[in-house]
């Protein structure tokens, strides 16, 4: 009898333009082949062994035909870690200087984070956070 656990193990993003998402995570540091600009399904490995993983629409409709894209802004995003306050300040300028959507300015959390939220070309949210030097 097998008794293994399932294993977390990829985010899968559906994603309408494949090259200008790519370009934008690329910008975080991810690390992706760039003949995958052109392919119906792309995929990035992250720390701890997970894989971040990119489909087309189209490749959406290929599995489902009838699956329509989510709204943008859905309830959908990823955090990225800064290496520190200045850090989230750059980075965040850095992609809305190439056009991305800032949605939230850094600003200095609550909860003791330096925090900014950015979209990604297809709405996600995408967080960049660092610790708040004391």
């Amino acid at each position: 009898m097998n008794t293994s656990t399932p294993r977390f193990a990829t985010i899968g993003m559906t994603v309408a333009d494949m090259a200008a998402s790519l370009a934008f995570y690329r910008r975080l540091g991810l690390d992706i082949p760039a003949d995958a600009d052109t392919a119906p399904h792309a995929e990035a490995p992250l720390p701890g062994g997970l894989r971040l993983m990119w489909d087309t629409h189209e490749t959406a409709r290929a599995i489902d035909p009838d699956w329509t894209p989510p709204e943008a802004g859905a309830p959908t995003g990823l955090a990225f870690a800064c290496a520190d306050p200045a850090e989230v300040d750059k980075v965040y300028a850095a992609l809305t200087d190439a056009g991305y959507q800032g949605d939230k300015a850094p600003w200095d959390a609550f909860w003791g984070q330096r925090y900014a939220v950015v979209r990604d070309p297809d709405g996600h949210g995408v967080d960049l956070f660092a610790p708040q030097e004391q």
